[in-house]
């Protein structure tokens, strides 16, 4: 039986963000986020939203996919500010596939319900999970994720994986508030109302 953590004050919430299309898309049918829209604004934007947090919380694929782009020269060129606060956050992998993971402050753990409650109640700055959609359904059913920052892109991809595909049942939610960008993305921040 799942235990529901919403009834639990924790130190630190669990924040999930993602870009998803308006037709609710988080990525195209062999994987692409090329489409993410994403200029100078934006990118001041994650700089404010990393600032906030010290934990990043991946799946493996995610993982995977991060590990393979910021530690190298090219993402601190590109992007030295993001590539020094990604490669310095302490980085939490929730894989049962993966045996080992090496970059820079990244730990493993396989046991989801049993650490991340603990991981939740230590002191720190709020933990943030990056796409990890079959992660995210896992937190969401266990009532672990505290805030959905939905970042919407205005483009249509009409195939591609839905990112809350395999969410059973209802879940509602409260809208926070709503940013604007001027490159046409809207950035929707909820609380999930779990039952």
């Amino acid at each position: 039986m799942d235990i529901n953590y919403n009834n639990i004050k924790f130190m630190r919430r669990i924040i999930l963000f993602n870009m998803i299309t308006l037709d609710s898309r988080f990525e195209g049918p062999n994987g692409e986020i090329d489409w993410h829209n994403t200029d100078k604004e934006f990118s001041q934007f994650a700089v404010e939203q990393l600032e906030t947090v010290d934990t990043l919380l991946f799946g493996r694929k995610t993982y995977q996919l991060m590990e393979s782009f910021w530690p190298t020269e090219q993402a601190k060129q590109q992007s030295p500010v993001i590539a020094g606060l990604m490669n310095n956050a302490e980085k939490i992998v929730c894989s049962k596939t993966l045996t080992r993971v090496d970059w820079d402050n990244s730990r493993l753990i396989t046991n989801i319900k049993g650490e991340l409650p603990g991981l939740k109640n230590k002191q720190g700055k709020d933990i943030m999970i990056f796409g990890s959609a079959d992660l995210s359904k896992t937190l969401i059913k266990l009532g672990l994720i505290d805030e959905i920052r939905l970042m919407l892109n205005p483009v249509v991809l009409g195939k591609g994986k839905p990112f809350f595909r395999g969410i059973k049942g209802q879940l509602n939610l409260q809208l926070l508030k709503v940013r604007l960008f001027n490159s046409g993305n809207i950035l929707l921040y909820y609380k999930p109302l779990y039952k």
